[in-house]
């Protein structure tokens, strides 16, 4: 039995780049949606929400193929960062990491033509304190505006403010590629 094409519906680099190592075959598929989300959910039903949100408004006809959204937010001190508006805002959300450990959640939902199966990743992650002046180093040279919590853990914030990890690397990326691949074996 062959399996079905993926469609990625994703404009991030990072998730592009994570589902190609799963060696799938698949398409991107790139369209906006608004990220509002209602204000009494929780850390993991924001990124699940979300996710959802962008399967359902996919705005092409599934047929045999498998449509995966996601959504990554950072949750800290009981607030969700999503990507920054600017560099003030940036700089603002490193601030609030530094020095704290904080949550990253990824949302993943799969879709086809029939069904609908959602789920969740965490990933615990302790920054160290940085000075003011490595943190605009870090928005003025690796303009982190496409990110949730506007850094990247594989980029310069990664090897010089993560301290340590508790959970899946890739989920900080974007998308927890293992726990991906597992779900789509039984989807």
């Amino acid at each position: 039995m062959n399996k079905p094409r993926i469609i990625l519906a994703s404009k991030s680099p990072r998730r592009q780049e994570l589902i190609k190592g799963l060696e799938l075959d698949y398409d991107i598929h790139t369209y906006e949606v608004d990220e509002s989300f209602p204000e009494d959910l929780k850390a993991q039903e924001i990124a699940v929400y979300l996710a959802k949100k962008k399967a359902l408004h996919f705005p092409g006809e599934l047929n045999n193929e498998i449509l995966l959204t996601a959504d990554t937010i950072v949750w800290v001190n009981d607030h969700v960062l999503n990507k920054p508006e600017d560099a003030e805002d940036a700089f603002r959300m490193l601030r609030t990491i530094c020095g704290t450990t904080h949550e990253v959640y990824t949302g993943v939902c799969l879709r086809s033509k029939n069904k609908t199966h959602s789920f969740y990743e965490r990933t615990e992650v302790t920054c160290k304190n940085l000075t003011d002046e490595d943190i605009l180093h870090y928005i003025n040279h690796y303009h982190p505006f496409d990110k949730a919590g506007s850094y990247g853990i594989q980029d310069w914030f990664g090897y010089t403010a993560v301290e340590k990890i508790n959970g899946c690397f890739y989920n900080v990326m974007g998308l927890p590629v293992s726990r991906v691949n597992e779900e789509l074996k039984k989807f």
